[in-house]
């Protein structure tokens, strides 16, 4: 096992692709062991994703990247500025209530920071907002993209831990909207102080023009509905979701709002094969590496030497909890689910909590470190946008991030907060 960390940990600081990082470790530690054939590496590979429910991360990709081209995406920021843009901070709340919309679309954080952001960023300072700020609450916002469902790394933790996807995105819902709310009131107070440099010109709508809005709107916030209302009626499996999500996306955009042209749809089809080759070739290395973890027996170890050492269940989570945060610093959320869930959950399970609500706590802690330096994701897809630098960005991300511990405690802590509304649907 040490040969593999100290592989896996030169070849991070070197700057090697995560997948690269997985792949050669894990064929290091095969290589060690001596015994095993080389054969087997292409079979673990192949195996590693040659599973149904994973077939839903390409469709939820491409969905995403029709519902920005179609018109879809700004439909959704305008319903958010009519909602909210008329109270102290608008501009700011728009930008987290926009994410929370787009989030029940796409569940992935990138797709969210690059669509949102192109959006506000610009309309932010155009009001006066400062750019650190805008690009920070922009990140910050982009982390309920994979914890309101769909969600993609509840997909990938689901097939790891061989659990319920439908109970899974379920147990999302209440983190997700307790994120947006700490991050709304944050903003409210960050942005209250900027008050002074900013447009006065918005007041509130009426309702009008608000019904008016939802109308524009309707199409886009009736398609999460659509589709988790699916899943939980038995209509189709999360798999087939997706795939509908898709056709429903090119059906709104091309045929009702008229923004999607066949043109986009190669540079549209390109881009999504792309981000999903990356990230089933993370998910074909870390089948590999985490076999060799189970053959290595790392997960009983863990759990005989931590509960040898700590015998209280909250400091054990404490301790689980500061890990993964650390993980999500510098390792991609997808890899570090496929590796660490064998790891972790008999651990979990071994404590009491249940896989349902780990699950919950894993995505929320790793989906953080998409906010973090050094390799936080969206910091840079954020800071990019706004052109300004990783340091100002990181240091305006301190009050959102604060924010989003104190809802990962709630959650570790309370677990009605992420089991309640999964319960209620297995109690059926």
């Amino acid at each position: 096992m040490i040969t593999i960390a100290t592989s896996f940990t030169v070849l991070l600081l070197l700057g090697t692709p995560i997948a690269f990082c997985i792949g050669i470790s894990a064929l290091a530690g095969l290589l060690q062991l001596g015994d095993i054939p080389l054969l087997l590496l292409p079979h673990m590979m192949f195996q590693g994703t040659d599973s149904f429910p994973l077939l839903a991360v390409p469709f939820f990709v491409l969905a995403g990247a029709l519902m920005n081209a179609g018109g879809i995406t700004r439909r959704l920021v305008d319903f958010a500025n009519l909602l909210v843009g008329h109270v102290r901070s608008g501009l700011a709340l728009v930008n987290v209530v926009a994410s929370m919309f787009f989030a029940g679309v796409t569940g992935a954080a990138v797709a969210d920071t690059s669509a949102i952001g192109s959006v506000l960023i610009p309309a932010m300072a155009d009001e006066g907002y400062e750019l650190d700020f805008s690009a920070a609450i922009t990140a910050a916002s982009s982390t309920m993209g994979p914890i309101i469902p769909p969600s993609i790394p509840m997909i990938i933790y689901g097939v790891s831990a061989e659990q319920s996807i439908g109970a899974l995105f379920l147990a999302g819902i209440i983190p997700g909207l307790l994120i947006g709310l700490a991050l709304m009131v944050v903003a409210y107070l960050s942005g209250g102080r900027q008050s002074s440099g900013l447009s006065n010109s918005r007041r509130a709508v009426g309702w009008r023009q608000l019904l008016r809005g939802g109308k524009d709107a309707l199409l886009a916030l009736f398609m999460p509905a659509f589709i988790l209302g699916g899943i939980l009626a038995g209509i189709f499996t999360p798999t087939e979701a997706a795939a509908i999500s898709v056709l429903y996306a090119f059906a709104v955009g091309r045929f009702v709002y008229g923004e999607l042209s066949l043109r986009q749809l190669p540079e549209l089809l390109k881009e999504s094969l792309v981000i999903t080759a990356v990230i089933m070739f993370i998910i074909a290395n870390a089948a590999v590496f985490g076999w060799l973890v189970a053959a290595l027996q790392m997960p009983q170890k863990v759990v005989t030497m931590l509960t040898a050492a700590v015998s209280s269940r909250w400091l054990i989570l404490i301790m689980i909890n500061l890990f993964l945060l650390l993980v999500g610093t510098f390792m991609e959320t997808t890899a570090s689910l496929i590796i660490l869930t064998p790891v972790l959950l008999p651990l979990a399970k071994q404590i009491g909590l249940d896989p349902i609500h780990f699950g919950a706590i894993m995505v929320l802690n790793l989906v953080i470190g998409l906010t973090t330096p050094p390799l936080g994701v969206c910091l840079f897809v954020s800071s990019g946008i706004a052109g300004i630098s990783l340091e100002k960005i990181s240091r305006a991300m301190i009050p959102f991030l604060l924010a989003a511990i104190l809802v990962l405690l709630l959650v570790t802590y309370i677990p009605m907060l992420s089991m309640w509304i999964p319960q209620m649907y297995l109690q059926r």
